[in-house]
């Protein structure tokens, strides 16, 4: 098979990899082993975090665990920033994602092997970073493969996003399945070793790429280098003196994500709205962006917390009896990729077959919300129940639900930041798709604070509710929204 890269003729008509471009085949590998390496990490993290020292964990309170878990979910969204800068002043998106995912993999090899808390922190740092520019500039490299009018781009993100899904499930299952029997570390490093694979895989096929992944969309100037270098150096000096002088702790962790995600955010938006390098049609777009992006906030900020709030209800309420064999807590964190697995492709095919009769952008966000809250509100019916009484399959369909949520947002969430984005802003568009993904993973983790397994029909319900409404008011506002997208769906 040639490595050469493709033109943009042979790319439209190339359906190599079920039925799209081949080039997607080398991204859904690299983003597989990825995912398989990232959630199966954050698989055993929080009970890591918070299992007792003679267990092989490291003794902390859950509540400022799972604070740990959310804010470091958030900051790898909150990462993209610096990942599509990269990306979009200096590497091109592709160069940026291959040095990302060595990043990712010197992560992973930290937690196996340095002890306590210091190889928590070094470990995370590195991932979050890596995965925020892995993130931002894979997405970017697969809207690359596809012309804005091409029918074929919203399957073909949902295609991606199986691959993203193979990898979380496997990856909570070997870990898991590796930490009950040889300890945490083990488990840490075999997350190493799924990322090698990745980066291997990816070695071989990124040459097939188009020109335009390469491309450095808006180049720095080269006497700016400098500047950009001793800025870094001041951000990373400001926050080793906020941690030492104890203004960042791992208590107020998730909160500081928060924050800095919100600020970032609204600095993002004036930034491209402001910016003299678009035009009326684009700033427009981008307005249209921001009530996605609102929604997208509330949405993430309860989907995440399969991986805080369920993760404690996973471990204390959770009857995992199979035939006399007691699951691991991180399976329960394969269950949502394997209805991704079943459903990406029903998706794909039903957006492919409605065409440009399928919903509208908006109207499958304001969905995504609305199903995401009432798959909270299944909860209620086992609120409050003695410890280990939740029945698996009880939760398997609370799951099911979460995943439907998905996929009527998420790769659609990616599929539009590519769309609407700005030629000037192709990259750091799609960053700040993940910066709405970074507030509702902080949240999430701040939310787990306010859990109370004693009294859970108030937490469920009213986060519940929240989101069915927020999903209403979006369905309401869809036809203007879609006016201010100017022609995108």
């Amino acid at each position: 098979m040639s490595t050469a890269p493709e033109t943009d003729e042979h790319r439209e008509r190339d359906t190599r990899f079920f039925g799209q471009p081949w080039a997607l085949a080398h991204l859904f590998g690299v983003e597989m082993w990825e995912r398989f390496s990232f959630y199966g990490m954050q698989g055993i993290l929080l009970i890591y975090l918070y299992y007792s020292v003679t267990d092989g964990g490291l003794g902390l309170d859950k509540a400022v665990a799972g604070g740990i878990v959310g804010a470091y979910g958030g900051s790898v969204y909150l990462s993209t920033i610096l990942g599509a800068w990269v990306a979009d002043r200096i590497l091109g998106s592709e160069r940026t994602l291959f040095y990302s995912a060595i990043v990712i993999m010197a992560g992973h090899i930290a937690l196996a092997l340095l002890p306590g808390a210091a190889g928590v922190a070094v470990g995370l740092i590195l991932v979050a970073i890596g995965s925020g520019g892995l993130k931002a500039n894979a997405t970017s490299v697969v809207g690359t493969l596809y012309s804005a009018e091409d029918p074929r781009r919203d399957a073909g993100f949902s295609l991606f996003y199986l691959g993203i899904n193979l990898g979380g499930f496997f990856g909570p299952i070997v870990t898991g399945l590796l930490q009950s029997t040889l300890g945490f570390h083990v488990g840490f490093g075999i997350a190493a070793v799924g990322m090698a694979a990745g980066l291997v895989q990816y070695s071989f096929g990124r040459r097939a790429l188009p020109a335009p992944a390469r491309r450095v969309a808006n180049p720095l100037p080269r006497n700016k280098y400098v500047t950009a270098v001793l800025l870094a150096i001041a951000a990373i000096v400001v926050l080793v003196v906020l941690v030492l002088t104890g203004v960042i702790r791992a208590d107020n962790l998730a909160t500081v994500v928060i924050i800095a995600a919100t600020v970032a955010a609204i600095a993002y938006f004036a930034v491209i709205l402001t910016s003299r390098r678009i035009d009326a049609t684009e700033r427009s777009r981008v307005w249209g962006f921001l009530p996605l992006f609102i929604t997208s906030v509330a949405f993430w900020s309860l989907y995440q917390q399969q991986f805080t709030v369920l993760t404690v209800y996973s471990d204390a309420r959770l009857n995992r009896d199979l035939f006399g064999f007691t699951m691991p807590v991180s399976w329960v964190q394969s269950i949502n990729p394997i209805f991704i697995i079943v459903l990406s492709g029903v998706f794909a095919a039903i957006w492919t077959k409605l065409g440009s009769r399928q919903p509208s952008t908006p109207v499958k966000f304001a969905l995504g919300a609305a199903v995401m809250g009432a798959a909270f509100l299944l909860f209620l019916p086992f609120a409050n129940g003695p410890a280990n009484s939740t029945p698996l399959l009880a939760i398997i369909g609370i799951l099911f639900v979460f995943t439907v949520a998905e996929l009527l947002l998420s790769p659609i969430g990616l599929s539009a930041a590519t769309k609407l984005a700005p030629a000037a802003f192709h990259t750091q568009m799609v960053a700040l798709f993940f910066l709405s993904v970074s507030l509702g993973t902080a949240i999430s983790g701040w939310l787990v604070t306010y859990y109370d397994p004693k009294n859970e029909v108030p937490y469920f319900s009213i986060l519940g509710g929240i989101a069915i409404l927020v999903g209403v008011g979006l369905l309401v506002c869809a036809k203007p929204v879609l006016a201010l997208m100017k022609g995108v769906r």
